[in-house]
C-alpha cells in the first residue's frame, strides 16, 4: 500500500506510470476474483484506494498548474517536506519495521548463498586436478607408474 506522502514525492510522468501499473493490477485482482482464483480478498480495497489517492494526486497538479501553483506551493506538498525535514533532522529512515525485517532477511539469504556458493567454489577448486597430478595419484592407486612413463623408451631401460 502507498502512502499519500510517498506518492506526492513521485513525478508526474512515474505517477502515470504507476497509475496504470496499479490499474493492470486492479484488473488481474477482479479477473482472479471472478475465476475463483483470489486469496487475499482485501488485496481489491487496498488497490482501489492506491489508485483513488493517485488520481487525487494527478487531479491536484492539474489544478495548481491552472492556477500557475507551483508544486512547493501545495498544502499536501508543504505538510510532506516538513515530515521529511524533521525525519531526517532526527536521523529517521522512512521505511516500517517489516519493510527493515524483510531488508535483513534478504540480507541473511544473500549472504548464506554467496557462502554457499563459495563453499562449492572451494570444494570444486580442491577436486580439480591438472593431468600431472591425476597421472600421479593413478601411480599411487596402482601401486605401478602411470601409462606415460611406460610410453617413455628411456624409461624402460
Amino acid at each position: 500500500m502507498v502512502t499519500a506522502a510517498d506518492i506526492s514525492e513521485y513525478d508526474t510522468d512515474e505517477l502515470e506510470r504507476q497509475l496504470g501499473e496499479t490499474r493492470r493490477e486492479l484488473f488481474n485482482l477482479r479477473f482472479q476474483l471472478a475465476t475463483g482464483q483470489l486469496d487475499n480478498f482485501s488485496r481489491i480495497n487496498h488497490v482501489r484506494k492506491d489508485v483513488a489517492r493517485m488520481m487525487t494526486e494527478l487531479r491536484t497538479r492539474e489544478i495548481a498548474e491552472a492556477e500557475g501553483l507551483a508544486m512547493e506551493e501545495l498544502p499536501a506538498h508543504q505538510a510532506a517536506a516538513r515530515r521529511r525535514s524533521a525525519d531526517e533532522a532526527l536521523g529517521r529512515d522512512r521505511t516500517t519495521a517489516s519493510e527493515r525485517r524483510a531488508a535483513a532477511r534478504a540480507a541473511d539469504e544473500q549472504a548464506t548463498d554467496e557462502q554457499a556458493a563459495d563453499e562449492q567454489a572451494d570444494d570444486g577448486a580442491a577436486g580439480t586436478m591438472d593431468e600431472d597430478e591425476l597421472a600421479d595419484e593413478v601411480a599411487d592407486d596402482d601401486g605401478m607408474p602411470a601409462t606415460e612413463d611406460l610410453d617413455d623408451p628411456e624409461e624402460k631401460s
